[in-house]
């Protein structure tokens, strides 16, 4: 989902600052929410378990340039499930920053955009699992069509999110039209392999349900909600 240079030139790039401002906005209330509810210590450890993942995820796991972009095993859902959605927006939004400071310096100028990119999809399918997932399922229960309806959400999101920069950025000509669809194609692959990890992930949670009281993981993991 790293949107290659050049898609989106400085002479258009200024609304990416606006639109990261206001999805940084949307993560300061949802960390303050669960400082608020769960602990300020809770939160931290949970965010810096996901800044850790995250980056891991970029720079370890294979990622590959595909069109407009690159394909990226991102698991914002698994990160979701296990530890919440405001340490998983805070993760997503270092562990980038981390990536692109030591690894990808060619990727900043780009960070409000993949920024977006990332968090925006991720507020959507926080909202959707409110939907689709009864207030007495503990996560670590839910179905695999749960966790493929929430992965859809997120990747569903991410490829909406790369097509509109794109056109912003390039327009709508053939040549670009194609680059769109070919990562398009490419990325909703991710959805076959996402909810199968959270399963097994999921799995494993409930194999250590005596750490249910621990801080590092979501409430939600293990409960249902209050």
């Amino acid at each position: 989902m790293h949107i290659e240079p050049g898609i989106v030139d400085a002479a258009k790039i200024g609304l990416s600052y606006a639109t990261a401002t206001g999805a940084v906005g949307v993560t300061a209330k949802l960390t303050f929410d669960t400082m608020r509810n769960d602990g300020v210590i809770a939160t931290v450890l949970r965010s810096l378990a996901t800044t850790a993942f995250v980056f891991c995820f970029f720079q370890v796991l294979p990622h590959h340039p595909v069109g407009v972009s690159e394909v990226h095993l991102i698991l914002g859902s698994t990160l979701f499930l296990i530890f919440g959605a405001a340490p998983a927006a805070v993760g997503l939004a270092l562990g980038l920053l981390l990536q692109g400071v030591f690894f990808a310096p060619f990727d900043l100028p780009q960070y409000g955009i993949n920024l977006t990119t990332l968090l925006v999809p991720l507020f959507a399918m926080s909202m959707l699992a409110s939907k689709i997932i009864p207030a007495k399922v503990a996560y670590k229960d839910v179905t695999y069509g749960q966790a493929l309806a929430l992965s859809t959400a997120y990747q569903g999101g991410i490829v909406a999110w790369v097509a509109f920069w794109a056109f912003y950025g390039q327009g709508f000509g053939a040549a670009n039209v194609e680059q769109v669809v070919t990562f398009g194609g490419a990325y909703m692959m991710v959805i076959l392999l996402e909810p199968l990890v959270d399963l097994g992930v999921l799995a494993v949670a409930k194999m250590g349900h005596r750490y249910a009281d621990i801080a590092l993981f979501d409430r939600r993991l293990y409960r249902a909600a209050a």
